[in-house]
């Protein structure tokens, strides 16, 4: 039942569903909401799953995300829309719930390498030489591709529903500051004597170890998937913190400031230069920046990452001049990401044979070699996966629906009467824009990305709702002012009355103060 892991990581699966209805309990339901999707992506196993057959695997995703939606229905009863108000989101929210299902349809036969051809996953004959078949995926897997798809999906839900207030979306400020102060003795235990905290709770490593050490010194990875992880974690707890210190009161703003510091301090210890970098691009945004261009940054990070496949693959990215500028400075990183870009060239050409709903599970978006059957492709960035998995047609679904929200709140603001963008939530569209910037180079989509693209996306809602009603407002006394003038004969010359032939001259009527 349980793929990978001890007694305690089983234990710590079955047990997070318990804590979530405690933390309902005892919170309100936003920091409930808040900390039930966090919590558990900070202290869950990475890779342990419980699995039963035709149905997604329970795993740190999932667990949270079900648990979540069911006591929210059933314990408060409050049930959530589940569909955006724009007709856009609507249609991208389908593609992207329907999508994988016909990625399944289309790939019911098994892919074959190797001179021969035998049944399983890998078979090797003596002369070394691998024979590959990777499996055809079932047509009864659609059903466990929708619900799966569902359940990614249930964080923006949720947020878009409630946390889209300015006081929700300042306690997703709150609790990332809290949380990495959480993660401080772990994080610089593991520094300190190299990433062992997921072996010895939950008995395994959860990633290649290699990838720990880094400039002489440990990359942590405490319970996330890999140290840009949480790199890229405190990075958010960095720049949620900044926020707060902005729009703390005076009297407790040297408190914020020393947090903000040392959690920019930890976020250098991490020793991962994206992170690193997006700090230092966002700090003069947040500190300098009005909200209105801090929004328009977002909606630029948006277009950007929606079309950066669709410009490497057209040839329009210089990836040699990227590549040889990055070489002047530190030609290790530089070879790593030539690595990389040849390999995303290569499952793009691979993915030209099935480009709408692509090649679905096991692997199969990889190219193999076709006389040996083994592959060196390595990819990284959430865009690719996503593209190789589903197709184009996929990836426009999920980053549509993540960029949805920036373009949302950008276009609502624009309005006459939209009322003035809060700091707190300007913030959270820096930091948002950051993570959506970070799934070029990396697979960092987490639930709490999810939870962040809801709340802005709600507020974005909330934010027309506003402006529907002032412009309703600002049209009734104009419709009250017509109304009576026809009603007292006012400026047609008559009386409103059987006596439309009398000379008298009519009463004067009641006139509105407005």
């Amino acid at each position: 039942m349980l793929n990978i892991g001890n007694i305690f990581a089983l234990s710590a699966l079955l047990a997070w569903p318990l804590v979530i209805v405690i933390m309902f309990r005892v919170m309100t339901l936003e920091r409930a909401l808040i900390w039930s999707i966090l919590g558990g992506y900070m202290l869950l196993p990475q890779l342990s799953e419980i699995n039963f057959p035709g149905i997604p695997a329970f795993n740190k995703v999932s667990i949270p995300n079900l648990t979540v939606f069911v006591v929210i229905v059933v314990m408060l009863g409050r049930v959530p829309r589940l569909l955006p108000r724009s007709w856009v989101g609507r249609v991208l929210m389908v593609l992207f719930v329907l999508s994988p299902a016909v990625t399944v349809l289309n790939n019911l036969e098994p892919v074959r390498f190797g001179i021969q051809n035998y049944g399983g996953f890998s078979v090797f004959d003596p002369s070394g030489l691998a024979r590959v078949e990777l499996p055809a995926l079932r047509a009864y897997d659609s059903f466990s591709e929708l619900a799966r798809q569902f359940i990614i999906l249930l964080p923006f839900f949720l947020a878009r529903e409630f946390l889209r207030s300015e006081a929700a979306i300042r306690e997703m400020l709150r609790a990332l500051v809290i949380a990495a102060l959480i993660y401080t003795l772990p994080m610089l235990l593991e520094m300190r004597i190299s990433p062992q905290l997921h072996t010895w709770v939950y008995g395994f490593f959860q990633h290649n170890f290699l990838q720990a050490i880094r400039e002489g010194g440990y990359r942590p990875f405490v319970f996330m998937p890999h140290g840009l992880w949480v790199a890229l974690f405190a990075f958010k707890a960095f720049a949620a913190a900044v926020a707060l210190t902005i729009t703390t009161p005076p009297e407790r703003q040297g408190r914020m400031l020393f947090l903000s510091l040392w959690l920019f301090v930890l976020l250098l210890l991490c020793r991962s230069l994206g992170p690193i970098m997006l700090a230092l691009m966002l700090l003069p945004l947040l500190l300098f920046m009005p909200r209105r261009v801090q929004l328009l940054f977002g909606v630029a990070v948006s277009v950007l990452v929606l079309a950066y496949p669709m410009l490497r693959g057209a040839g329009l990215v210089p990836t040699d001049a990227i590549v040889a500028q990055l070489e002047r400075f530190n030609p290790d990183r530089a070879q790593s990401l030539e690595f990389r870009f040849m390999n995303e060239d290569r499952v793009i050409a691979h993915v030209a044979d099935k480009p709408l709903f692509g090649w679905g599970g096991w692997g199969r978006f990889v190219p193999y070699d076709l006389l040996t059957g083994n592959t060196r492709v390595i990819v990284d960035g959430q865009w690719i996966i996503t593209i190789g998995h589903y197709g184009w047609l996929g990836y426009i679904a999920l980053f549509g629906l993540l960029a949805l929200p920036l373009f949302s709140l950008w276009w609502q603001s624009r309005r006459e009467l939209a009322p003035q963008l809060p700091f707190a939530v300007s913030a959270m569209v820096l930091i948002y824009a950051a993570n959506l910037l970070d799934l070029l180079p990396n697979a960092t989509l987490i639930p709490f990305t999810l939870l962040m693209g809801g709340a802005i996306l709600g507020h974005a809602e909330e934010m027309r709702r506003s402006v529907e009603k002032a412009e309703e407002e600002r049209t009734q006394p104009r419709r009250a002012r017509v109304t009576l003038g026809m009603g007292t004969g006012e400026g047609t010359g008559t009386a409103d009355n059987d006596d439309a032939t009398s000379t008298k001259p009519a009463a004067p009527g009641p006139r509105s103060v407005l």
